[in-house]
């Protein structure tokens, strides 16, 4: 089994949210966490658990953001960034020696590859729904651990 760490800017909209779909829809990858590269304590989005309810996945209602650590490294073989600035600062922050795969999420669907998944946060209730629709192309596409 593969371990996988999604990483966004907050952690509270993409990167829970690839990690829920992931849980649900994937359960031979095994752990499955999410980090932030820049907020660390917060709840995850209400438009975030709202998304992932429409199509059947329960969110972890206790979830709390997190930052990533030099130890995610080593714990996770795939670490899966949602935009390119979230893949330049894992890159800045990769430890020497690191056995950690990195790559951007929709790298993994041949027609989307070098694409970002958008940053929802700051628009419409619509823009959750197309992160989740991207993350779940993405996830059906990852090979199997």
């Amino acid at each position: 089994m593969a371990s996988v760490l999604f990483v966004c800017l907050g952690n509270i909209c993409r990167s829970p949210m690839a990690e829920m779909l992931l849980k649900a829809r994937r359960p031979e990858f095994a752990p499955v966490r999410s980090a932030g590269t820049r907020a660390v304590g917060g709840a995850m989005d209400a438009r975030t658990v709202a998304a992932l309810e429409r199509v059947g996945v329960k969110a972890d209602r206790k979830f709390r953001s997190r930052q990533v650590e030099a130890a995610d490294f080593e714990r996770y073989d795939l670490i899966l960034a949602l935009d390119h600035y979230n893949l330049s600062d894992l890159e800045a922050m990769r430890p020497e020696g690191s056995r950690a795969q990195l790559r951007l999420l929709l790298d993994h669907v041949p027609e989307l590859a070098g694409q970002d998944v958008p940053d929802p946060y700051y628009g419409p209730a619509a823009g959750f729904d197309l992160a989740r629709g991207l993350i779940e192309r993405a996830i059906a596409a990852l090979p199997k651990g």
